[in-house]
């Protein structure tokens, strides 16, 4: 695959991700919603590696802030950790491990980074972003960040499952891949 359709790909994943957060989003606690651009993130990954799904990270997440988001620079450093996190994560043991195997583990591992990685994240940044003293952001830990983490990284983790197949079939038959 020459540079020019891996470019072409990767920013149509992008795009497709970005669609994902513009219909896609779901309130759920406090201030935190789901959306689905995680999962055209982690297939990016899959297809081109963890550098890839770092980059459309970083991408998709600076679009967001840029045009639909309200929580600014804090936001999409939120958003980008959290994205990396899962989908890096997912996307590096894939890489190592190319089969159903290696997409199970990496998506499970994907899940326990992004879980950990955001409580410890929403410790340091949710004071300065809720305004809130630590002692309060602490109580919100197990009852309303663990539970959020545990929903989204899990439903990343089946709907990269379910659309990967499908996703990787379509760019073959339009020999992006």
């Amino acid at each position: 695959m020459n540079k020019t359709t891996k470019l072409v790909t990767g920013s149509m994943l992008c795009a497709i991700a970005y669609i994902a957060v513009l219909v896609g989003q779901i309130p759920m606690i406090l201030f935190l919603k789901y959306d689905p651009k995680d999962i055209m993130i982690t297939i990016g990954g899959f297809i081109f590696g963890p550098a890839t799904a770092f980059l459309m990270a970083v991408i998709v997440s600076l679009i967001e802030m840029c045009t639909i988001s309200v929580t600014g620079v804090i936001g999409c450093l939120m958003n980008v950790i959290s994205t990396c996190s899962f989908a890096c994560t997912a996307s590096f043991i894939y890489s190592k491990k190319r089969n159903v195997y290696g997409v199970i583990l990496g998506l499970l591992a994907g899940c326990a980074s992004m879980i950990t990685v955001m409580l410890l994240w929403n410790y340091l940044v949710a004071p300065v972003y809720m305004g809130y003293p630590r002692e309060e952001v602490v109580k919100l830990l197990l009852p309303a960040f663990l539970p959020f983490n545990l929903i989204k990284s899990s439903l990343n983790a089946l709907l990269t499952m379910l659309l990967y197949q499908p996703v990787v079939h379509i760019l073959r038959r339009m020999h992006l891949l």
